[in-house]
């Protein structure tokens, strides 16, 4: 666990909810719509995640609009710790896929 990234993340509760929306792949004009969250801010937190390899896009990074973007393993590792186990047992299937998500309060 890397413990600054992770410290970094919690000293924020914008990143912690854009954290949570990205469990799948979203555009940032998705991703402000659902955290009533300004598009700029938006921008400027998700660039600041890749930086820092907790989010990966997966478009080419050169278009300027409809960049898809996802958490990297690493964005996993940290969002589990801070949900407290749930997303693991999303991936792994344990618990039966979408039910997990359900009780977050976003």
């Amino acid at each position: 666990m890397d413990w600054d990234l992770l410290s970094f993340i919690k000293r924020s509760d914008k990143r912690i909810i854009i954290l949570k929306h990205l469990d799948q792949a979203v555009i940032p004009s998705e991703l402000a719509k659902k955290t009533n969250l300004t598009p700029s801010h938006i921008s400027r937190t998700i660039k600041e995640l890749c930086e820092k390899g907790i989010v990966d896009c997966k478009t080419n990074v050169n278009i300027k609009h409809g960049k898809i973007y996802v958490l990297s393993d690493k964005g996993k590792e940290l969002l589990d710790n801070i949900v407290g186990g749930e997303l693991a047992d999303k991936y792994s299937g344990e618990t039966g896929g979408g039910e997990i998500i359900k009780n977050y309060k976003f």
